[in-house]
C-alpha cells in the first residue's frame, strides 16, 4: 500500500438517485466508493487499496470523504458529486510528538462478549457500546494510536444500515467523535490513520481526520 495516500472530498449531489440510494444503504455506498480504486486487488481489495471513507452530513449538504492509496473519481456514477483530491503527505510530514491537533472520526465502538471456559473454541458475539462505555473505548483506542485526548465530543449517528443485513437483524451503531488532542507517538498515529481504527470500516467507520489545532 502507498505510504502517502490521497484524500478525496466529494460534495454529493442531493438530486442524484445513486447518492440517495447510497445514503440509505451502507453496503451500496461501499460498492460505490470501491469503484474509485484500481481493479485486480485480490481477495481483500479494500485493505489492499487502503480504502477508508466517512460521510459528513450537515443541515444543508452531505460530503463523502474517501482515503486510499489511489483514487479515480471519474469512475463514480455520472452526476454523483464534485470531487477535490489532496495528498496526505504534508499531514504525515507535519506529525511530531507534542503537536496539538483537532480530530474527527466516526467509530463503531463494540466489544466481543466473553464465553465460559467450557465454550472452548467458540467466539462470543459482538456487542455495541454506547454512552460512557463507548467514550472509554475511544479513549483507549486513541491512546494506543498515539493521541492524548483533551476533548472528546460524541455525536450519536444513525446506524449504518444495509438492506441485506437488516433482513438478518444486523446493523452497525456509529458514533462521531470531535475534539482536540496532543500527538504522543507519531509512528503509531501514522499507522492508525493508514489502517483506520476499530470495526465497521466497510460501513463508513474508522477514518481519522487530523488538522493542526488553532491557537486560542
Amino acid at each position: 500500500m502507498n505510504d502517502h495516500p490521497v484524500l478525496a472530498r466529494i460534495h454529493l449531489n442531493p438530486y442524484s438517485r445513486e447518492v440517495q440510494r447510497d445514503l440509505r444503504d451502507a453496503t451500496q455506498m461501499h460498492k460505490t466508493v470501491m469503484r474509485m480504486v484500481p481493479d485486480g486487488l485480490g481477495n481483500s481489495p479494500r485493505q489492499q487499496a487502503g480504502l477508508l471513507y466517512r460521510v459528513d452530513e450537515s443541515d444543508t449538504a452531505s460530503t463523502l470523504l474517501v482515503q486510499a492509496a489511489s483514487i479515480d473519481p471519474a469512475r463514480l456514477p455520472a452526476g454523483y458529486g464534485h470531487a477535490d483530491i489532496k495528498s496526505l503527505s504534508p499531514m504525515f510530514t507535519a506529525l511530531r510528538k507534542g503537536l496539538g491537533v483537532r480530530y474527527r472520526i466516526v467509530l463503531n465502538p463494540a466489544k466481543r462478549t466473553r464465553l465460559p471456559l467450557d465454550a472452548k473454541g467458540q467466539r462470543g458475539r459482538i456487542v455495541p457500546l454506547s454512552g460512557p462505555d463507548a467514550d472509554q473505548w475511544w479513549l483507549r483506542r486513541a491512546t494506543d494510536a498515539g493521541l492524548q485526548l483533551h476533548v472528546l465530543t460524541p455525536t450519536n449517528l444513525a446506524p449504518a444500515r444495509s438492506r441485506k443485513q437488516e433482513e438478518a437483524g444486523l446493523r452497525h451503531s456509529l458514533v462521531r467523535y470531535d475534539g482536540t488532542a496532543t500527538v504522543t507517538d507519531p509512528d503509531a498515529l501514522r499507522a492508525a490513520v493508514l489502517a483506520g481504527i476499530g470495526r465497521g470500516k466497510p460501513y463508513g467507520a474508522g477514518l481519522l481526520s487530523l488538522a493542526p489545532a488553532t491557537a486560542a
